[in-house]
This record gives C-alpha cells, structure tokens and sequence, in this order.
C-alpha cells in the first residue's frame, strides 16, 4: 500500500554527504518493516534484512566488536552475500532487542556513511535499556512513522481521485460537489472505525481476506497489552494497565483534561507520571498539552501538569470501547461521534508533524488544538456535526485575534468570519 514516508526514506537513500544511519520509530504494526523492505526492494541491488527478535543467533555476533568493518564482515558470512556500498540496503528490525547493534550505528556514521543502515524498532522508546549501552545520540536521523492517514487509506480504497479533489477544494478554497461530499463523509466514519494500522486497512480492502479488519483490530489491541507486560518492569505493569483502561472514561468527558482520580480513587502524578510517559514512548497514546495564552510561541506558555491523552489509532480505540459503525451513527451516539472526531484529529495533525497543544483560560473557555502555521498561532475547533457555533472560538478570537481560525465538522469547504470550515476529511490537508 502506498505510504507517504516512502517519499522521506527515498530521499534519504539518496544522500550522499555526512549521510547517517536512519532510525525509524512507530508504534507495532504502522508498517516500519514493509516501508523498509520496499526501499530496498525499490531503491538498492540488494537487501540485507536482519530481524534481532525472530533471529536471536545473529545478535550474539554484535557481542565482541561493533565496528563496521566487522560488523560487515559478520552479515556477509551470515547471509552469504556481499555488501556493496550504495548497492546494499541493510536493514535492522526490531533492534531493540539487541543494545549492542543499536550502539553500532555510531560508529557506521563515524567511520563508515559510505553504507546505507536502516533500522527500526517497535518499542524503542521504552525497551532500551540506556544505562547499559550508550544510545547513538546525534549518530542517526531519527524518522517516526504513524498509522495511515485518512488520504493513505483512501489510496487504499482505489479513491485517489476523491483525495485528489479534496486537496483541492482545500487549497481553493471550494465547497466539493455534494455528492463527492457525502461519500467523503461515508469514507471517514468508517475510517473512524477500521483506523489506519495497514493489517486492518487490508483485510477490509481484500474480499478473500482470512481475518475481518475487526478481528485484526482486536488482535492489535491484544498485542499492544501484551507489550505493557513484556517490555515494562513488573511493578509498573499494573499501573501502566490502570492508566490505559483508564482512557475511554477521560475521553467521555466534556473537559477531557487527563485527570488521575479516573485510574484510581486517590490516585497522583506521583504514581502515575511513569506509567503514562511509558504509553507515550511506547506509540501507544498521543499526548496534547494545556496552552494558556494564544501568542507566539505557544510552548512557552504550556501547562505541563495539564493534558488530555489520545489514542494513536481510531481503530484500537473502536476495538477497545466496541464501536462499530452501525453503533456509531446511531442517534445514540452523537456523543461519542465527537470523541471519535477529536481523537480523529488529533492523529491527523499528529501525522503532519504537528506538536499538540490546546487553549483553556480560566475552566471558562477550551479550544481543541492550537497548531503554528506561517508563524501563526492557529487556534482548530472541532465538532462532529454541522452545528458549528462555539462561544469558544468566539472568546478566543476576541482575545487574539489570530490570522484566522480553522473550524473542523461535517460542513463543506468554505471561509467566513474569519473562520476556515475544513470538512472531517479533509484534516489530512492541514
């Protein structure tokens, strides 16, 4: 399936000078190992793939010496091949079970950049234990990948024309047709539902797929369990479990500030703050901190001890509370479309390489995201209808007037007031 980083990994297989070795974070299953493997397929002669938790045998040879020459040497007698500078692409999968590789790629940019070492890992930010080796800090270009985006999975669909057009009517400004519109809207609720790990993507593309994308979702959700007990130390495993059940009951809320008497009665930063900080490094939760004033630059306003948490993917988070679309777009349920909405969004922004912030003054006003375009603090509403009014915007925009505010819904393209009406599926254009 086609993936926009693609285009980021082709750029960097093309460098030349003070090239480093790449590594590619994300979340497990966003597609790290197909991207990698395509670009060698693609882009190189060869393909060195080495797999450190499927073969422990190849990791006790990074033991001795860490250095590339023989490092080198190791893979060629291992894989009974050779490896050709700017030929061979050589891969490291799931690298964090193995400290000493990790500490390699210092060295391959030191003394050997003319070698093209990609490598990745699934729980990077929480698995490696720093302590015993050191991590190549400044030795590597360091990439994250996310779930496929709204765009990505209407490639998926064989729909490029419909993103095409999208695009667009946002750069112009023009509403769609209505009836592109209303089939745009179908595809997003059922986004919202099916979420953008590849796996569950393709088993709802695929007729003949073995799995439903439902399944696929539940067994995501079950191995992202499964690594809080895996990869965290057993006295946090509990609290980590807690914090993430925890989840669903913080989003339901109207203020959807994180708040800890949620996990447990009683329960404190104190106890907490590791717990949380460990689902954040792990892929598993975006994090989006309070902003108390809406000036340049925002950061240096934020409220760290204030944030709301979302889930990284639509998909396990329907798996997780059991949406499905019937459920969702039952009359029922307009509440939970407007989690689903903004759960939604802020992945989105969070694909586009957006930090997420949002705006409170006082408990009396709250603006979902604050986003920096053009050097512009851009305050984002969103809603899960076309029942746009927010007195929200309305206190924000008279306190700072910014250069213009973006209003997320289910209305069509459109610019009045000030305000930027960008339709739910077209966040990816933002």
């Amino acid at each position: 399936m086609r993936r926009k980083i693609m285009e980021n990994l082709k750029k960097w297989s093309l460098e030349i000078k003070n090239r480093m070795p790449l590594l590619l974070y994300g979340a497990r299953q966003v597609g790290k190992t197909y991207a990698m493997q395509e670009l060698g397929a693609n882009e190189f002669k060869n393909t060195i793939y080495v797999n450190f938790e499927a073969d422990r045998t190849i990791g006790s040879f990074f033991e001795s010496n860490i250095h590339p020459d023989p490092v080198i040497k190791v893979l060629e007698k291992y894989f009974h091949t050779t490896v050709v500078p700017d030929e061979t692409l050589i891969i490291f999968d799931e690298i964090q079970m193995c400290e000493r590789a990790l500490t390699s790629l210092k060295y391959f940019a030191e003394e050997a950049p003319e070698y093209h070492v990609i490598a990745a890992g699934s729980l990077l930010g929480v698995a490696v234990n720093r302590e015993q080796q050191s991590f190549p800090v400044g030795k590597v270009r360091m990439l994250t990948m996310y779930p496929m985006d709204f765009e990505e999975y209407l490639w998926a669909r064989g729909k490029e024309l419909l993103a095409d057009r999208i695009r667009e009517c946002f750069v112009r400004g023009q509403g769609l047709p209505e009836n592109l519109h209303q089939e745009a809207l179908g595809e997003y609720y059922n986004y919202c539902i099916i979420g953008g790990m590849p796996a569950a993507v393709r088993a709802e593309t695929e007729e003949l797929a073995t799995l439903s994308q439902a399944e696929i979702r539940q067994m995501l959700l079950d191995s992202y369990i499964a690594d809080m007990t895996k990869y965290a130390a057993p006295g946090e495993t509990v609290k980590i479990f807690a914090a993430y059940d925890s989840l669903p009951s913080q989003l339901a809320r109207d203020s959807k500030k994180f708040q800890y008497k949620l996990i447990k009665s009683g329960a404190r930063a104190s106890q907490y703050g590791d717990s949380i900080d460990w689902l954040i490094r792990a892929g598993i939760v975006n994090k989006c901190t309070k902003c108390t004033q809406g000036f340049m630059p925002p950061s240096a306003f934020q409220d760290l001890a204030s944030f709301k948490l979302y889930y990284s993917d639509t998909g396990i988070m329907s798996a997780r509370t059991n949406m499905n679309l019937e459920r969702l777009m039952s009359s029922e349920s307009e509440h939970f479309r407007g989690i689903f909405a903004e759960n939604y969004v802020a992945c989105a922004l969070k694909a586009n390489g957006y930090e997420l912030m949002y705006w409170e003054s006082d408990g009396k006003a709250e603006v979902d995201f604050l986003i920096i375009r053009d050097d512009h603090v851009i305050p984002v509403e969103c809603k899960a209808g076309d029942h746009v009014r927010a007195k929200s915007l309305t206190i924000y925009k008279e306190k700072y007037h910014p250069a213009y505010c973006i209003r997320i819904s289910t209305r069509n393209f459109g610019m009045a007031a000030g305000i930027k009406s960008v339709p739910l599926y077209a966040v990816f254009c933002i």
